[in-house]
């Protein structure tokens, strides 16, 4: 399976931990130069890029919030001025807040609105001055709970359906360019976030491993696969596409 991505050039977003991390990691491990872009994470960020520095990758850590326009313009300014080229987007930087409705705040909704969706669209908008004539990837990170939400979740779930909506339609925009635009969508995963809500090692977590057919949580590195093939010339054939990487979990 011929993959084609040496010398490609990707930008992960929210990349200093976690799922992103993992992304950026596996990207360099087939020849990719990544951008490891961190909101707040400087000593993670720098990690991730020594670790693939260290294994004869390509990268490095830019910070930036992807809500703020000029803050998204530089990174992709000083991406391509470092590496010469884009190819590759990954919309990964996301946050969630589980809690019953009452205690949604206007704070609380445009804040996870503002990241997990209208990072995106910034991200996307800057990309495109910047992927080559012959085409780009843009890869979403979704959620199993944008189809299967939980209760306690309703606006984090919204933020995700909106995501996934915005894949198909970006996907039927951006086709007559060559770019491929599709959402990879992670069940319950092994991550920071999830670590700091205490659900380890709970009934909590018990739970959805009884809900998870393949019977464990999902790490970073089983989403990174799914992503890595996904921008890769193997799946050039494959846009507007909602995969799941959720162990069987619907």
């Amino acid at each position: 399976m011929n993959l084609n991505l040496n010398g490609k050039v990707a930008i992960v977003t929210g990349a200093s931990k976690g799922i992103g991390a993992g992304i950026a990691k596996q990207l360099a491990k087939e020849g990719v130069k990544v951008v490891v872009n961190y909101a707040s994470g400087e000593s993670d960020a720098d990690k991730v890029v020594g670790e693939i520095l260290s294994e004869g990758g390509i990268a490095l850590a830019i910070k930036a919030d992807v809500t703020s326009a000029s803050d998204v313009k530089r990174l992709f300014e000083k991406a391509h001025g470092t590496f010469g080229r884009i190819d590759i987007l990954v919309n990964n930087a996301g946050i969630f807040k589980f809690g019953p409705i009452e205690s949604v705040t206007e704070d609380v909704f445009k804040n996870q609105f503002n990241i997990n969706v209208w990072g995106p669209v910034l991200t996307t908008q800057e990309a495109l001055k910047y992927f080559p004539a012959t085409g780009g990837n843009i890869v979403n990170i979704s959620s199993s709970a944008s189809q299967n939400p939980t209760a306690n979740g309703s606006i984090y779930a919204a933020t995700k359906a909106a995501l996934d909506a915005m894949t198909v339609a970006l996907s039927r925009e951006l086709a007559i360019r060559n770019i491929r635009v599709n959402t990879i969508a992670p069940g319950p995963t092994v991550t920071e976030g999830v670590k700091e809500m205490g659900v380890l090692g709970t009934d909590a977590e018990q739970y959805m491993i009884n809900a998870t057919p393949m019977g464990r949580l999902g790490q970073p590195d089983d989403i990174a696969s799914v992503v890595v093939f996904i921008v890769s010339d193997a799946a050039g054939w494959v846009t507007g596409d909602r995969i799941k990487a959720s162990g069987g979990l619907q």
